[in-house]
């Protein structure tokens, strides 16, 4: 409470929780706070456009501000991409935790539409998010998390009691892929084809002779190749 007091008499923030520094503009600020906003909005807008070939120009002028006004938040483009995986990351993040706050089985489900929709929010700049190292804490945490809602949503019967963790990250990069591959492809597409495999998933109760099918090779990382 102390250096909350103090940080909003001195216009100075705390040190952020992230191991990587972010730009966060002074809480005693509201043109601040709101101009920090526009410049991700109009980020997100503008790399979705043109990718790679963005420039900050062009993002301040889809924000309203001026051009120095964005480089006083980010040093270059790079650190606004930065920024925006981070903020994607720390989404995720959230959304896993409210996922294993559930009780009835039906987390990982949550968990997996979410996951769509970020997918889908970013997927016209994923490319660059993607160039990005990626957060081993985050991912292993993630990863985690998919294994311990798939164990609670076999022993709740909301999924086949032969489904594995591996197999649900398997859908999920599936997921994304489809989201990536753009082209024709409407944007709510990835909500059907999750829900096409969430069906595949649930137990069949009025066929007991079903088989179950066997558990593909262990995936020991989120990201291929990556931890």
């Amino acid at each position: 409470m102390i250096a909350s007091r103090t940080a909003a008499r001195t216009g100075r923030q705390r040190p952020s929780r992230s191991a990587t520094a972010r730009p966060r503009p002074p809480a005693t600020r509201r043109d601040a706070v709101r101009n920090y906003q526009r410049i991700l909005d109009a980020g997100r807008e503008v790399l979705g456009e043109s990718g790679a070939d963005a420039s900050m120009e062009q993002i301040a002028a889809r924000a309203g501000v001026g051009v120095g006004t964005v480089y006083r938040r980010f040093a270059s483009k790079d650190a606004l991409i930065d920024e925006l995986l981070l903020l994607a990351v720390e989404q995720l993040v959230a959304a896993t935790d409210h996922a294993l706050a559930r009780t009835d089985g039906r987390g990982l489900q949550e968990l997996m539409t979410v996951m769509g929709q970020s997918f889908a929010d970013h997927a016209r700049y994923a490319s660059l998010l993607l160039d990005r190292p990626s957060d081993p804490a985050a991912s292993r945490r993630i990863r985690t998390a998919v294994a311990e809602l798939t164990t609670r949503a076999v022993a709740a019967g909301t999924v086949r009691p032969d489904v594995t963790p591996d197999d649900v990250l398997a859908l999920i990069w599936a997921m994304r892929g489809l989201v990536q591959a753009g082209g024709n492809t409407p944007p709510s597409d990835w909500q059907r084809f999750l829900d096409i495999h969430l069906a595949g998933m649930r137990p069949v109760r009025d066929d007991p002779g079903r088989t179950a099918v066997p558990a593909a090779p262990r995936r020991d990382a989120m990201r291929p190749g990556h931890e």
